[in-house]
């Protein structure tokens, strides 16, 4: 007979004197061939007693610390009688190796067995599995397969119908031991084959070790979670639950992920830190490892230290009105998602004291001091937590003085905005139902109110906002929460018939895609999302962006540009070659020679490996910023990039189609993400005919054409222009000094005054003009102020040079036609004047007014003149279309003073020297009108002229040369072509000189006996 007793037996080592360094536990067998007793063993060690343990390099003293009998085990014969201690089981090996799983005595022999028994340790094992109908011999299949499992204590099944209409069988058992996955996996494969499912599903809890800080956890804190396994497993992770929801945690902004923490103990390992958590990070964090179709979960709980993660302040009236006789009172309203128990404090100018709530709204009532003219007046309010913490958030009330500029009252949209202070932003936080948000409005310096900035989007997009954002720091994040975002962009970017809600709806979307793009970073997103994306980026350009200055919508381009395309790169792709939607077409390559086709933009690309994906873009060419002067656009833009490629050299072709056959230059285009503009850098046109236009590229990035009718500079043309104007100027400067020396001699008659007063005017503005255009001449150099102002200056100036040309030949068909009719002085100035000045004046100021209320550019800011988008488009047409009547009309008087003179004939002779006015007018027309007409006739002819013509760089060179030299063309034809002022200017000089002694006396005889006709 012989008695084998397992005894455990806790020990601690000490190594170079150092007290408790290592504890170990440890199994001793005491084998006799007589009957021992347990205890009498146990009591022959006590807690003094040391044994010496040899090790590889050295023996150590251990001492032992406490005993404990595991097992015993009673050998007669080939009888055996084994039993565990009362705390153990029987060991994994022993259940499945001889059948003994049970708190029963074993009968085989298993006290060779290391260890032979455990110490309990309760698993529990919760389960589901899906079938067509669940019947009872379902259930028992299911127990005969748990039975096999060591230490089982007991198994619940509940059953239940699922959507599809199938049974759901849950089921939890629990055992006292810790399992043997790959038993427990043996199990669940074979249940797969005796239920007739693939659909099992099995979790533990009790397997697995996790370490994390317990209690409340402060409020933007930082914290460790650390989850180990003994065994190797296949993948690992954490969840977090809250009631009704559950969220992955994936590497993000505020997550970071560790599989690298194993040991030799623990094989598997997974590790989570958590940053500036907040309310939204309290709930119950879950990690989990899998191996086959078994998970093995362990679960604790954080709680966060309450504060908002929000606060959102209105103010009631919007603004503060000093200038009444008393102090005004504002209602100030703070307003929180979600209430706690907070301590809270208002303050405004001096701090007040904490008070106790559960509210999620707080109001406090502010009187404005009003003598405080030099400080801001903000109001705040503070949260403090349990720990001490605390989150403050404020608002700044715009306050009215007595004295100070003001924007007035205002309706914008059938909404109300009070008088406000010059440089303020008034923001009205009252949104539609349904919609979250705000609407603000800025008083500019000048005391006029700028456009409404609308902030107010739709509930259920600020959900998805939200959704965003959590994915972007790793709470949520997968592809069917990113899935879910995408469509939520898809319904929400729909256009409305509302601008200020299509614009806040747009502008949300786009920040959403660019959070998505951010996230992509650190999330493989699969090509599952694809669908959903593509009409999502589709939709939102479906409307025209209004209700934004061009400043806001190039950003909104730009941002959407860069973020549609990260994702696109980011997105992982395995078998789909493609999607495409009403604005976006898109396309994988993954062969070496790639030939796509993209809304008609053939696209090839030859590489050595990985796969192109190449994607083009309506609609939002017309939405970016064109910093190429005077060309205009294609419709379509082409973004194309190569990922798990490592070629060095890449050449990509790109056939666009023609959309204007009349243009004659083009320019292939990249769009160069760090300026946010165009550029041709790396970029040439192959070939172009009537069709395509071929661009080939050194690089990878979004692409479009670029169109002009004619090059864009020539420095030819530019000096020429530099000349010319310089040469106008002075001969302007000169012909009006001539006009003040020959004034009183030359306009003895009305019909005189007449013509020299609407030829001075035509010389003063077009010298005005010219001063405007040489200022301007290096836009580059000017700021948008000054761009604007020399814009408008020259608008201006240039058509009242126009319409005083046009007064001029209306007058000179008046007096020629209606010779017994003379026009009165005081008549001719006031219609000349109305025409002269008041009309140029009305032109540009409602032309300026249209294109600032329809936000589109009155001026184009690279060459600081009118802006010319294609025939008929554009503010050039403010002023080619009245310059082209009026030239025409010049044409046409021209011809009708001609046939007048040649048909009339007047014999009395004192019309004699009226007669003699009349040729003298008729000379200086047909010298100015024609100047005039084919100057800007050859402008108008350029418009519709093919470059490829031979004669359009003729006519390029006539239209410089003759509009830049105008001024001496006046010069010449105002002056020395006039008799008379030849005559004047002769006498000057020669009375000047001291040549004729009598010049002198008779110059002044001249000009006392000179007589003015009278007005009638």
């Amino acid at each position: 007979m012989w008695t084998r007793v397992f005894i455990c037996l806790l020990g601690a080592v000490f190594m170079y004197e150092v007290i408790t360094s290592d504890i170990y536990i440890s199994e001793l067998m005491v084998e006799s061939n007589v009957t021992l007793e347990a205890q009498d063993i146990l009591s022959s060690w006590n807690t003094s007693f040391n044994l010496q343990v040899a090790g590889t390099a050295q023996s150590h003293t251990v001492t032992l610390l406490d005993r404990e009998l595991v097992a015993e085990c009673l050998i007669v014969g080939e009888d055996y009688s084994c039993n565990c201690s009362t705390g153990y089981h029987w060991s994994n090996e022993v259940c499945y190796t001889y059948n003994c799983c049970r708190e029963t005595t074993c009968t085989k022999n298993v006290s060779f067995i290391l260890p032979i028994c455990v110490e309990k340790d309760e698993v529990v094992i919760n389960g589901s599995v899906e079938v067509t109908s669940w019947t009872q011999t379902h259930t028992n299949e299911l127990k005969q397969g748990f039975e096999l499992l060591n230490a089982l204590k007991d198994l619940n099944i509940t059953t239940r119908t699922s959507t599809s209409g199938n049974t759901i069988a849950d089921f939890g058992a629990r055992v006292s031991v810790k399992l043997n996955t790959s038993k427990l996996q043996e199990i669940m494969d074979g249940l797969k084959s005796s239920l007739g499912t693939n659909l099992i599903f099995v979790d533990t809890q009790g397997m697995v070790t996790i370490n994390a800080s317990s209690g409340t956890v402060g409020y933007m804190s930082k914290h460790d979670l650390r989850c180990t396994f003994e065994e190797a497993t296949d993948r690992a992770g954490w969840n977090l639950s809250r009631k009704f929801e559950r969220f992955e945690l994936n590497n993000g902004k505020l997550v970071t992920l560790d599989f690298n923490c194993h040991t030799e103990k623990y094989k598997s390992c997974v590790a989570v830190t958590l940053v500036n958590v907040t309310g939204i990070w309290s709930g119950t964090y879950e990690c989990g490892f899998t191996i086959g179709s078994v998970r093995h979960t362990a679960r604790t709980s954080m709680h966060v230290a309450p504060l908002p993660d929000s606060i959102s302040i209105s103010i009631n009236p919007l603004t503060a009105d000093c200038t009444v006789n008393d102090p005004p009172t504002i209602l100030v309203t703070a307003i929180i998602p979600i209430p706690e128990r907070y301590n809270y404090s208002w303050t405004y100018h001096e701090k007040n004291k904490f008070e106790e709530s559960t509210e999620n709204s707080f109001n406090y009532r502010a009187t404005i001091d009003c003598n405080q003219k030099d400080k801001p007046h903000h109001v705040s309010i503070t949260f403090k937590n349990n720990k001490d913490q605390e989150k403050t958030a404020s608002v700044e009330i715009p306050v009215l003085y007595a004295g100070e500029a003001f924007c007035k009252e205002d309706t914008s949209n059938g909404e109300s905005w009070p008088k406000a202070p010059v440089e303020s932003t008034v923001i009205n936080r009252s949104c539609p139902d349904g919609r979250v948000g705000y609407k603000s409005r800025t008083c500019s310096k000048n005391g006029m109110w700028m456009d409404v900035y609308p902030n107010c989007v739709s509930e259920e997009l600020q959900k998805v906002s939200q959704a965003a954002d959590n994915f972007l720091n790793g709470l949520g994040a997968t592809d069917k929460v990113a899935k879910n975002i995408f469509g939520g962009i898809k319904n929400g970017s729909k256009s409305n018939s509302d601008f200020d809600v299509d614009i806040a709806d747009t502008i949300a979307s786009i920040n959403v895609v660019d959070t998505m793009a951010m996230a992509s970073k650190n999330i493989a997103l699969q090509e599952e999302v694809f669908p959903e994306f593509v009409e999502a980026a589709s939709n939102m350009l479906n409307s025209n962006w209004t209700g934004v200055n061009n400043t806001v919508r190039y950003k909104m381009s730009s941002k959407y540009l860069n973020s549609v395309e990260d994702l696109v790169k980011n997105i992982n792709v395995n078998t789909s070659s493609g999607f495409n939607s009403t604005n976006v077409d898109l396309r994988f390559c993954s062969s070496d020679n790639c030939n796509e086709s993209v809304f008609d933009i053939d696209v090839n690309l030859n590489m050595t490996n990985g796969t192109m994906k190449v994607m083009a873009v309506k609609n939002l060419m017309n939405k970016l910023r064109n910093n190429f002067p005077k060309t205009h656009h294609t419709s379509l833009l082409l973004s194309a990039t190569l990922v798990n490629n490592n070629d060095s050299d890449i050449s990509i072709k790109m056939s666009f189609p023609s959309e204007s056959p009349s243009s004659t230059k083009h320019f292939c285009v990249f769009w160069d993400t760090k300026k946010n503009d165009w550029s041709d850098e790396g970029c040439v046109v192959n070939t172009t005919d009537g069709n395509h236009t071929v661009c080939e590229c050194n690089h990878l990035t979004s692409f479009s054409v670029l169109m002009s009718k004619s090059d864009i500079s020539s420095d030819s043309l530019d000096m020429i222009t530099k000349v010319g104007l310089g040469v106008s100027v002075c001969s302007l400067l000169i012909f009006l000094f001539i006009e003040f020396l020959v004034w009183s001699a030359v306009i003895k008659t009305n019909l005189s005054h007449f013509r020299h007063t609407a030829v001075v005017n035509i010389a003063v503005f077009r010298l005005l003009a010219d001063c405007s255009f040489l200022a301007s001449f290096s836009p580059d150099k000017l700021s948008d102020t000054l761009c604007l102002a020399f814009t408008v200056c020259k608008h201006l100036f240039y058509l009242a040079m126009f319409t005083w040309m046009l007064c001029l030949s209306i007058m000179l068909v008046h007096q020629l036609i209606f010779v017994f009719s003379p026009l009165r002085k005081r008549v001719f100035m006031f219609l000349s004047s109305i025409l002269g000045y008041v009309c140029p004046i009305l032109l540009v100021g409602s032309s300026y007014v249209y294109y600032k209320y329809t936000k589109k550019d009155y001026y184009n800011k690279k060459t600081c003149w009118l802006n010319y988008e294609r025939l008929l488009v554009g503010s050039i047409h403010a002023f080619l279309l009245p310059v082209g009547t009026i030239v025409l009309a010049n044409l046409f008087s021209m011809m009708v003073v001609i046939l007048t003179l040649v048909k009339t004939s007047v014999p009395d002779s004192s019309k004699a020297d009226e007669k003699e006015t009349a040729k003298s007018i008729l000379k200086v027309v047909i010298f100015l009108t024609p100047v005039f007409g084919v100057t800007w006739t050859t402008g108008f002819f350029l418009l519709v002229l093919d470059e490829s013509n031979s004669m359009h760089t003729a006519i390029t060179y006539i239209f410089t040369i003759l509009n830049s030299f105008q001024g001496l063309f006046i010069l010449l034809t105002g002056c020395f072509a006039e008799q008379k002022v030849r005559e004047e200017l002769f006498k000057i000089i020669k009375a000047k000189s001291g040549r004729n002694n009598n010049s002198i006396k008779k110059l002044t005889s001249s000009a006392t006996a000179t007589t003015y006709t009278k007005d009638k």
